[in-house]
């Protein structure tokens, strides 16, 4: 679907008639299209213009519009504008605006629950946050936060540390306490603030291979006819404030121009003059967070091409064979093998009125997907139930003597995945998760050397740790000639890359312009740069607490 302003109001919404009412020179659509802090800057004008017997009528209207604008302008929300429909919101943004709705509430006693609020935030647009949840917390109010951000977890007055590890490994309480008692436990989070352990700053920087690709005259939504190189062979990071233009750069405009190129995709990219360069790369990949699957029946296993592997090995067994199965057989999608109680879902699910639907065991199977024939059927005395049950670490112990199957796995295991099942259903896995699974299933391809990556925000929900080995696995995919382009905020990836492009200088209407680019030690030098200010800290600053 492509979206176009209408033709009789030109996105306006409303009808001439209403767009004729006008304050100071103004009808309310051209308001709406203001961004946030314009607007405010508009409203603090307004009252000179207005006769004493207007500003009774406006007096308290403005002071109640001025309050609740105010809000969203603490929590980084400025680049905005009030006509942008809600759809077209990041996850953060939507989530502060439910903040900025709760903060101007102004009740008090009530506890606030808030799942990764940073998730696409410039570190000084999480300063500002930090500051709204401290508000809403002196206010009178408990504030839980899950989060992974070392500032707002330093800015808690008691942090709940759970682990040790993932999945199976996990699931405890191992540190309870103030950020200051957290410093002094054995555990993971704890070595990462107080600098035990640290994502490493690599001994030098990669030169790229002598190509790029020139992308010019890119003028979609705030870019401001932005010229860009983008340098091959390398690591790069795509930086910049919430709003300054990133996402409109490179998924909006780059991507839609390598996809229709490479593989005829449809997508209509943002208006663009003209891009050189295309004949360096043959394949492009965009691992995002988008879940791996819809449905239950859809898994890590089936996703990476390593179950259809599986069902052969099952069918080569001697039992298989003299029964005559195939490798149909041991399909959880398909008659004959699987549970018809639930059709190889494992789960049945009762329809509630009102309320969600309720998913539980089959009653026939208990959860294993299949009928009782195919389960008879054994490998190394494990049968195909057993395997989905199986970690990936336990599966790659077990299947190690079969090279096909175990290098698919062992890449499973190396971005960091180890704990989940390998059948666990897609629908519960988080979108860290799902977008490790994409790379590892990249990871066991063969490549050319000749592929760009594009990755948006892949810290979102990542710990310390997890970042530590996805920036591995992104570096092991640069080191076979490839481009990895990430879209981050995150200052343990950005220390890691090779090339800076760093867009601003704010958001909305004050960005979309390259303020800044090269590698992170020149880009540092910069000043009167957001972005450099907070990554010279990171790197030459950050010795442990």
């Amino acid at each position: 679907m492509e979206e176009q302003s209408c033709s009789g109001c030109g996105g306006a919404r409303l009808k001439k008639e209403a767009l004729h009412f006008k304050i100071g020179g103004k009808n309310i659509a051209e308001l709406s299209l203001m961004d946030l802090d314009e607007l405010a800057l508009w409203l603090d004008q307004i009252p000179e213009q207005l006769s004493p017997n207007e500003m009774v009528i406006a007096g308290e209207i403005l002071k109640e519009i001025r309050a609740r604008l105010q809000f969203l302008l603490d929590v980084g929300l400025h680049y905005l504008q009030l006509h942008r429909s809600s759809k077209t919101l990041s996850g953060g943004e939507a989530q502060r605006i439910r903040l900025a709705t709760q903060i101007g509430s102004q009740l008090v006693g009530v506890l606030y629950i808030l799942d990764e609020p940073s998730i696409g935030l410039h570190q000084r647009d999480n300063d500002r946050l930090i500051q709204s949840l401290e508000a809403l917390r002196d206010l009178g109010n408990s504030v839980l936060v899950v989060e992974h951000d070392k500032d707002m977890i330093l800015k808690a007055d008691h942090v709940v540390d759970l682990g040790p590890f993932a999945g199976k490994n996990g699931g405890e309480i191992i540190s309870e306490g103030a950020p200051s008692e957290l410093y002094q436990q054995n555990t993971l989070t704890a070595s990462y603030l107080n600098g035990s352990r640290q994502v490493p700053i690599p001994d030098k920087r990669r030169k790229s291979n002598g190509k790029k690709l020139r992308l010019e005259g890119c003028t979609g939504n705030n870019l401001n006819n932005v010229d860009v190189d983008i340098p091959l062979g390398v690591m790069i990071g795509v930086t910049g404030v919430s709003g300054s233009g990133k996402s409109t750069l490179i998924n909006g405009t780059l991507y839609p121009i390598l996809n229709a190129e490479i593989y005829n995709g449809v997508q209509e990219p943002m208006p663009y003059s003209k891009i050189k360069g295309l004949k360096h790369l043959d394949k492009v990949v965009d691992v995002n967070q988008a879940p791996i699957g819809r449905t239950p029946r859809s898994n890590p296993a089936t996703y990476c091409g390593v179950f259809s592997d599986i069902r052969n090995l099952f069918a080569m067994t001697p039992e298989a064979q003299i029964r005559g199965y195939k490798p149909g057989r041991f399909s959880f999608n398909v008659k004959g093998g699987r549970c018809e109680t639930c059709q190889g879902g494992g789960m049945r699910v009762i329809e509630m009125n009102f309320l969600p639907d309720v998913h539980v065991p089959c009653e026939s199977c208990f959860g294993k997907r299949f009928n009782r024939e195919t389960l008879e059927i054994r490998y190394r005395g494990k049968s195909i139930a057993d395997v989905l049950e199986m970690t990936i670490d336990q599966a790659c112990d077990f299947f190690e003597p079969l090279p096909k199957i175990y290098h698919k796995l062992k890449t499973l295991k190396e971005v960091g995945l180890g704990y989940i099942a390998l059948g666990q259903s897609s629908t519960t896995l988080s979108g860290g998760e799902a977008q490790r699974i994409k790379l590892a299933t990249e990871l066991a391809k063969k490549d050319t050397g000749q592929t760009l990556y594009i990755l948006d925000e892949p810290t979102t929900g990542l710990h310390f740790e997890d970042i530590r080995v996805l920036m591995e696995v992104l570096n092991r995919l640069v080191d076979r000639g490839n481009t990895v382009l990430i879209i981050e905020h995150n200052l343990d990836v950005i220390k890691q890359v090779d090339h800076i492009i760093d867009l601003g200088p704010e958001g909305g209407k004050n960005g979309g312009q390259i303020v800044g680019i090269g590698s992170p030690e020149k880009f540092c030098t910069l000043e009167n740069n957001i972005t450099a200010t907070y990554l010279r800290k990171e790197l030459y600053l950050n010795s442990p607490v």
